[in-house]
């Protein structure tokens, strides 16, 4: 086991235990404002979908119901701008953590093969390049990477934990350098329905791909946009020429989305009424909360999309996550997502609005 877990780093959130119980020692209680886990309810006709198939005897199948195909098929067209897409296309995922750990093993990359980051970037992209013993390297443009060796490019738009949005023309010219030197592009959009101060594109839409799918997969979650975190709900699109082994790989490891969860998505990829309702709360909050967080001294950098706020108040991001604890409120250090981060702290807008509340009066 040992010479498994020994390619692993720390898991940084280990790290962030003494300062947890700071904030719980606060007379109001603690402000989790960290991980950034839903806090509002599964919306009812999600659950009702959950109950209706909770009689599921038998095994799901890896690639789902044809139900589920089409609500996804559908839901990429009409969000994303995507055209043409089949049930080839559509590839439904245990949510999308363990498919970003997997997916260099998962394609056959090892030592000698890199896989590529952001310079700011979610953990396990490193995490999953360490499991395949690939090498890998983080970047600030990726077409400034020597693309030898370079199989797997990840992009992150709206980032975590900037919450910075790649624009069209932006990803466009990627995508062309990618495929100029025969590079797997995989586009993590699991925030893409969460843009504040810009829209999000995701690499599907025809003005970036030019139509075609050849090369480019994007990554799409239900966690975020629908509250179904503890559903382990996600998905992949794009290219089926890179979906097919895929399914045949994960079909053997017994990847399967439970049957009642399918159920479900397919009820909240159908319904664009709540995702509304839960955008208005975010936006409710992060509002409350920036304003707090500026009056306080804080500089906010990006954070046009996603469900944080990346803010500094130009000191060690450690300092800055001892003086909210002293407050009660409970943030993650921005050095959790690379070097580049070590002077910001990361500040998720999933608390309740009581909680939420509470951290601005405590901020004031």
């Amino acid at each position: 086991m040992s010479a498994v877990s020994d390619r692993l780093p720390t898991f940084p959130w280990d790290k962030l235990e003494p300062y947890k119980a700071t904030a719980k020692g606060h007379p109001g209680g603690i402000v989790d404002l960290s991980v950034g886990t839903p806090v509002d309810p599964v919306p009812d006709l999600i659950q009702k979908a959950l109950v209706a198939a909770a009689d599921s005897p038998g095994y799901p199948t890896v690639w789902g119901t044809p139900e589920l195909r089409n609500a996804i098929t559908g839901w990429v067209e009409r969000r994303l701008g995507a055209r043409e897409v089949t049930h080839r296309h559509v590839l439904p995922i245990v949510g999308s953590k363990e498919l970003v750990a997997w997916l260099p093993t998962q394609l056959g990359l090892g030592p000698g093969d890199r896989v590529a980051y952001p310079r700011l970037a979610y953990p396990t992209y490193e995490v999953g390049a360490r499991l395949a013993r690939a090498d890998y390297v983080a970047y600030d443009d990726p077409t400034e990477l020597d693309p030898a060796g370079l199989k797997l490019l990840w992009l992150n738009s709206p980032s975590n934990p900037t919450g910075r949005v790649l624009g069209k023309d932006e990803l466009t010219r990627i995508v062309a350098w990618a495929r100029e030197h025969g590079i797997l592009v995989f586009s993590d959009e699991c925030y893409i329905e969460l843009g504040w101060e810009a829209d999000p594109v995701s690499v599907l839409h025809p003005d970036v791909c030019g139509g075609s799918y050849e090369g480019i997969v994007s990554v799409h979650s239900l966690s975020k946009r629908s509250n179904l975190a503890g559903y382990r709900a996600a998905f992949l699109a794009g290219d089926p020429a890179v979906l097919g082994p895929l399914l045949e790989i994960r079909k053997h490891g017994g990847m399967m989305t439970a049957a009642p969860t399918q159920a479900a998505v397919v009820a909240a990829l159908g319904d664009d009424a709540h995702v509304r309702e839960q955008r208005e709360r975010y936006a409710a909050r992060r509002a409350l909360l920036r304003d707090a967080l500026l009056k306080h001294g804080f500089r906010i950098e990006h954070s046009e999309a996603s469900l944080y706020l990346w803010a500094t108040r130009d000191e060690s991001c450690w300092d800055t996550v001892a003086h909210l604890a002293a407050r009660g409120i409970l943030v993650a250090p921005g050095d959790f997502y690379g070097p580049a981060g070590d002077r910001f702290v990361r500040v998720a807008l999933t608390a309740t609005d009581e909680r939420v509340a509470a951290a601005v009066e405590r901020l004031r």
